[in-house]
């Protein structure tokens, strides 16, 4: 078995589409008006997939986390320092949430926090050099 992507619930298709898309340059795969919508970032696929669609087709009702999402969290990597300033800067200036300015950790990693527009956390984080997978 092997990880093939992840995905998050959404209200608003066409607003989180746009976040991720526009604000944090996540590749869409496919027309922005279906129930769940595949995206690309860096070789990963990412789901977004329609609440009300999926306790239809899960025939159950659940319960969603409003505000701040303190369940998981989506990290993006920059190679530098000054990227993640330079990232903040530009995704809140773009309508993200801030959530925490970015501050350089006693781990020795630069990272800042913020929100989609329906409150799952996003962090942007670097070690000073470039990604190492």
């Amino acid at each position: 078995m092997r990880l093939d992507g992840f995905g998050l619930f959404v209200e608003d298709m066409g607003k989180m589409i746009r976040f991720y898309r526009d604000v944090l340059g996540f590749e869409i795969k496919e027309d922005e008006n279906t129930s769940n919508v595949f995206l690309i970032k860096d070789g990963t696929l990412f789901l977004l997939y329609g609440r009300s669609d999926f306790e239809k087709m899960t025939s159950r009702k659940y319960e969603y986390i409003k505000g701040l999402n303190g369940h998981s969290e989506i990290a993006l990597y920059v190679d530098t320092f000054e990227d993640v300033d330079r990232e903040y800067e530009r995704v809140i200036g773009m309508g993200a949430e801030l959530v925490l300015e970015p501050a350089t950790e006693p781990w020795g990693q630069r990272t800042c926090y913020i929100a989609d527009p329906e409150g799952n956390l996003i962090e942007i984080g670097s070690f000073n050099k470039p990604f190492e997978r």
